[in-house]
């Protein structure tokens, strides 16, 4: 069961994550984007994060960090239903070599533990692509901590980050 709800604001009228103020969502009204926080139990997959946000799956936006070198990272914003095309990702960025750091150098790198990243509010503002199958739909997104997540409008989020939109993904491979 999907449950939208909003913590009581606090007295500047910020909304937060369990009554502590997030990250994501002061960059977020910092930034003067509409968005509403979703929050729901546990998930362990994508469908049932999907299921539980009441959003098709493709509406669950994966924050992927993706490493280009030391200290050099950046984040990919892929549809629930498609994976990173590594191929298209290194050919867009001019690069040989990409990785997926581990849980701990993400955390490191974004201050957000895997399951909540999101480019809003990270310890660092490192670029961002966004695939181009995101544009002219409402998305959901970490919102820094398990079992919340944040809607907005796609296509203001790309703006807001700077994103460069690129065709980045391949479809979820099946079975």
């Amino acid at each position: 069961m999907s449950t939208v709800a909003f913590s009581p604001p606090l007295s500047d009228g910020r909304v937060t994550v369990a009554d502590v103020p997030s990250p994501a969502l002061a960059a977020l009204d910092a930034a003067g984007l509409p968005y509403r926080v979703i929050r729901h139990g546990p998930v362990r997959s994508l469908a049932e994060a999907a299921a539980a946000r009441g959003v098709a799956v493709p509406d669950v936006v994966k924050t992927i960090v993706v490493r280009r070198g030391p200290d050099d990272h950046l984040f990919v914003l892929t549809p629930g239903d498609r994976v990173i095309s590594w191929p298209k990702l290194r050919a867009l960025l001019g690069v040989s070599r990409l990785s997926m750091p581990d849980a701990a150098a993400a955390r490191d790198a974004t201050g957000y533990e895997r399951g909540t990243i999101t480019p809003f509010g990270a310890t660092t503002a490192w670029p961002v692509v966004a695939d181009e199958r995101l544009r002219g739909r409402e998305i959901t997104l970490g919102a820094g901590e398990h079992g919340a997540a944040v809607a907005l409008d796609a296509d203001a989020a790309i703006t807001t980050l700077g994103a460069t939109v690129a065709d980045v993904t391949d479809p979820e491979p099946t079975g």
